[in-house]
């Protein structure tokens, strides 16, 4: 009996330490909730009063503008109390698919925009340790308001799936434009690289570590310009983006530690990976800078600097850097260009960019880089759209089941196990002010009809 009682007391223990977790995430949650959109009614405020000075607008427009956006701000807190689901949306075509689900082309039914739907499996999230990283994901789309970083719309989930609706880049990814050019010339990858220093900075300024930079994750939109993505593998400040705030739902779940080895099923090859990474030494915001360096090689060699056969091989490569970092003379490269590679592939400590971002942009190989107005130049190489879904900058992918559960997956999940686990999505939907207030607003390139 004493075995019993203990054993019960134990088990106690453990249910109330998750309630007590549930409880402080919905809390936690509901009054940032309450902060940022005070925060974000205000900026949205300050910006239109900004807005109409510079336009330099007499005060009768100014009460007319003002009174416009009163309305939209009320529009706005009616339609957020509105649910928004999957029926919601028509989908149209896989553009990606990766370790923890796909990204989908789809149309709002009510207004017709276009969208990227990124659909993840909440019970690979679980069972992978991802809990963290999809949260620090949601939370870096929704607080990296920048042109530099590809825009969510809306967030919602489902049993089965977590949904993302993010603006559609239809120009593609770097990978593929690699692809396509095998090699760019240095003024080409000078304005590339000089864009993806701009979007790396801004979410290190909100205090974000992307981790995963790569080709794949730098997407082009319709003009050829650069926007960061994919923030799954990405880490912040906040409690509930650690692995360990999770810990609780499975014990028998491995350590925080080998999740870096699983980077290698999970995520691809460690080509980009910085070597910090990969030790148990810790590591910070640098390590998106040496990733940053492996593609700048990429783009003017034509391949990574530590490409390989094996992930394996790849990995101790990377780790032996000092002396499998060169450069082939076949494919020359001008003296700034190799030092500037040079620099970002490098001991942490002595990395560009320990000290401040400055030092990025002021290297020799940016000479004559207009950061300021680098956005509104046109890109390196021109980007053509045909239509409002013109997906011929994507690879071609089949379609799946992941919209449809089967039998299988239900039955895998029960509905008790699946509500039980639910609770560390809380919180996990969003709707953004100019979502739900553009209507109609299709941008012009898109106006071409479909396909």
């Amino acid at each position: 009996m004493a075995m019993t009682g203990q054993s019960s007391c134990a088990s106690m223990s453990n249910h109330t330490k998750e309630r007590v977790t549930m409880a402080k995430v919905t809390l936690e949650n509901f009054y940032s909730n309450l902060i940022a959109q005070h925060e974000e009614r205000e900026m949205r405020q300050q910006k239109l009063e900004k807005v109409m000075d510079q336009e330099g607008l007499a005060d009768e427009e100014k009460r007319v503008r003002r009174s416009e956006h009163a309305r939209k701000e009320t529009e706005f807190l009616r339609l957020k109390r509105t649910r928004l689901g999957l029926e919601d949306f028509e989908s149209l075509k896989v553009i990606g698919r990766g370790a923890f689900g796909e990204v989908r082309l789809v149309q709002k039914k009510d207004t017709g925009h276009v969208y990227a739907m990124k659909i993840l499996r909440k019970a690979d999230m679980l069972e992978k340790e991802q809990v963290g990283h999809i949260r620090a994901e949601r939370d870096i789309l929704v607080e990296a308001d920048s042109l530099w970083v590809v825009k969510m719309f809306y967030s919602f989930q489902d049993k089965m799936n977590l949904y993302l609706i993010m603006e559609f880049l239809p120009g593609g990814d770097m990978m593929t434009l690699l692809m396509k050019m095998d090699t760019l010339s240095e003024e080409a990858t000078q304005f590339y690289v000089a864009e993806t220093v701009l979007a790396i900075d801004s979410i290190h300024q909100l205090g974000f570590i992307h981790r995963d930079i790569k080709p794949d994750n730098l997407l082009l939109d319709a003009r050829g310009h650069v926007k960061l993505s994919d923030f799954g593998l990405c880490t912040g400040l906040k409690k509930a983006h650690r692995t360990d705030f999770y810990k609780n739902l499975n014990h028998s779940l491995p350590s925080d530690l080998s999740k870096q080895s699983q980077a290698f099923s999970t995520v691809g090859t460690p080509d980009y990976i910085a070597p910090e990474v990969f030790m148990q030494n810790g590591y910070n915001k640098l390590c998106d800078w040496w990733s940053l360096g492996v593609i700048m090689y990429e783009m003017l060699i034509g391949y990574p600097p530590f490409c390989s056969e094996t992930p394996q091989e790849t990995y101790r490569k990377v780790m032996n850097w000092r002396e499998t970092l060169t450069f082939p003379p076949e494919v020359p490269i001008s003296e700034k260009a190799k030092d500037l590679i040079l620099r970002f592939c490098s001991e942490e400590e002595h990395r560009i960019g320990a000290a401040r971002v400055e030092e990025i942009k002021s290297n020799p190989f940016f000479e004559g880089v207009d950061y300021d107005h680098i956005r509104e130049r046109p890109a390196a190489i021109t980007i053509n759209i045909k239509s409002i879904d013109d997906t011929s900058n994507f690879d071609e992918f089949p379609d799946s089941d992941i919209l449809t559960p089967t039998t299988t997956q239900v039955s895998n999940h029960s509905e008790a196990d699946l509500k039980n686990k639910d609770w560390v999505f809380i919180n996990y939907t969003y709707k953004r002010f100019e979502g739900l207030t553009a209507r109609g607003a299709i941008p012009s390139y898109m106006k071409s009809g479909k396909r």
